[in-house]
């Protein structure tokens, strides 16, 4: 396990590991494995790395985390020299300090970029994987980890006539590599989950005129984003130790932030709102920091949910658009909860206008409009921000098969099931990063990437030193994992939103609560467990003989 090897006879080249991905789970996933001494091959489809951040490059695309904490913490080094220019840096700054790992580590000589995985089939007698790419090769690996992101499958609607436009389409989530100037045009933009919500204060500053179709309304918190001086990054490093070590052990979303110790009706009203105006005024994701029951209690969560419509009603100036902005189906924060800059604000230009499809839904769309209760609104332009399949779409695309030919696209059919969100049982040496039934999407992903990799990464070096053939998840605890995860969320208020945590976003989808809503920390403590009683819940087979593994 230590080299790649051709086999000429069947045309195919052998690795240890295939990594199927190079986002930020990809690059560091095949960091590791070069330090431990596994050959690797990373096949990524788009053009270069970065991932979510390499197809994400929509207007105002932002992430929701500081980018001080939004970042590698596994080089000392590395989060000393890079110097981040904004609180919440843009897209093309994360890319680039995406691209800045992977030339400082070395790490393109092993990854395969343009390259789609098509179908991986595990072979039960000899205990390997063969991977077939899209340009037709096949290549067997003991190991896959499917490093595919979870928000990385753009979810492309379904609405009549939409073939028919005779303007540009665009996607958020697969936004063309040139500049779009939408200047004296006609925009229609459909969806105001993130992307729409951080996208349309930038169109509505270009477009003649911009329309937003809402089908739902979101809970956006303003993000106050603005340089970083040398004193405040400086500050960050000197206590990344200690950021680090609470981000991954103690805050229940990997994300470094001081810690309520009280519920919202423990307070006077007067306090309350004083509190919510203080993390309001500082903006990001820490607003719903301020109490410790907002996602349990729904009278708790009503005090911040009703300051929020409240802020809502201030900033818009027309009655009427502000009602509409004001979520009402859904606690705040059971949606992943949006950071914005002047969203709402926007809706007080006089080019921008926005069209409930709750009420009345889009009934289609025509050369050169999108009709909503049998009124035309002209648009020149179309922007889908429409979101993705998450965290099961971008698997779904990938023909996978294990166990007796069964594919994971059938076993998954009624809802993702997993073990700890790592290994689904029947697909053994398959593991995923951020998978279904961990943290994922719940927390700051890289904190939860590194801690997926590294535990992969000590799984395989326990393989290798025990001589094994293969290691998978068993049914039993996978069944108990599963069960435990929903459990854990119907604990809370979260399953009461109608969200793509739950798979709500794609007809016909299970509705199953796919993250691990039990905490960063305790998920960290129980995966460490399993592994310190030999990876209890997981079923290891001893390496076959030499001649049937050469068959």
């Amino acid at each position: 396990m230590s080299s790649a090897q051709a086999n000429p006879a069947q045309g195919t080249e052998a690795h240890d590991v295939v990594v199927v991905g190079a986002g930020f789970a990809g690059l560091y996933m095949l960091h590791r494995l070069r330090g431990l001494g596994f050959s690797a091959r990373v096949f990524e489809q788009g053009g270069g790395v970065g991932g979510t951040w390499y197809w994400n490059r929509y207007p105002g695309a932002r992430c929701d985390v500081e980018s001080m904490q939004y970042s590698y913490s596994f080089s000392e080094e590395l989060q000393q020299e890079w110097d981040w220019s904004e609180r919440y840096a843009p897209q093309p700054e994360i890319l680039k300090y995406a691209n800045h790992v992977a030339d400082r580590f070395d790490l393109r000589r092993d990854i395969q970029f343009n390259t789609r995985v098509e179908r991986a089939v595990f072979n039960e007698r000899a205990n390997v994987w063969s991977v077939t790419t899209s340009d037709g090769r096949t290549v067997r690996a003991q190991f896959v980890v499917l490093a595919t992101g979870c928000l990385s499958n753009a979810r492309k609607p379904d609405i009549k006539g939409l073939e028919n436009f005779r303007g540009p389409v665009y996607h958020t989530g697969n936004w063309p590599h040139n500049d779009v100037d939408f200047t004296g045009l006609r925009v229609g933009l459909i969806g105001t989950g993130s992307s729409g919500i951080q996208s349309a204060p930038i169109i509505a500053e270009q477009a003649k005129h911009l329309t937003v179709f809402q089908r739902t309304a979101n809970f956006s918190i303003p993000a106050r984003n603005a340089a970083l001086t040398v004193e405040e990054r400086d500050a960050f490093r000197k206590h990344y130790p200690e950021i680090r070590r609470f981000a991954r052990e103690v805050a229940r979303n990997g994300i470094y932030a001081e810690q309520p110790d009280r519920g919202a009706l423990d307070d006077a009203e007067d306090v309350r709102r004083a509190k919510y105006k203080a993390r309001w005024d500082r903006g990001g994701l820490t607003f719903m920091y301020v109490y410790n029951n907002l996602g349990l209690d729904r009278a708790a969560n009503d005090t911040a949910a009703n300051y929020v419509r409240g802020k809502i009603a201030e900033i818009v100036k027309d009655p009427a658009t502000a009602k509409l902005l004001q979520p009402n189906s859904h606690p705040i924060g059971t949606k992943r909860i949006c950071i914005d800059t002047d969203y709402f604000a926007t809706f007080n230009r006089p080019n921008v206008s926005l069209v409930d499809i709750k009420t009345n839904p889009i009934e289609e769309i025509t050369a050169n409009a999108v009709r909503v209760a049998g009124k035309d609104h002209e648009v020149d332009a179309l922007v889908m921000a429409t979101g993705f399949d998450a965290m099961t779409g971008a698997v779904a695309k990938i023909d996978i098969h294990g166990r007796g030919g069964q594919t994971l696209s059938q076993k998954w059919a009624e809802g993702p099931k997993t073990y700890l969100g790592l290994m689904s049982a029947g697909f053994p040496n398959l593991f995923i990063i951020t998978g279904p039934g961990s943290p994922s999407v719940l927390s700051n992903m890289i904190v939860s990437i590194e801690q997926h990799v590294d535990w992969i990464a000590d799984g395989l070096v326990h393989i290798r030193g025990q001589g094994l053939a293969t290691m998978e998840a068993d049914g039993d605890a996978e069944e108990k994992w599963v069960a435990h995860v929903n459990e854990v969320a119907h604990g809370t208020l979260y399953p009461q939103a109608n969200s793509w945590y739950m798979g709500a976003n794609i007809p016909g989808k299970p509705r199953i609560f796919m993250p691990y809503i039990g905490g960063v920390g305790v998920y960290r403590r129980i995966c460490d467990e399993v592994a310190a009683k030999g990876y209890e819940g997981f079923v290891m087979e001893a390496e076959l003989q030499p001649q049937a593994a050469a068959s």
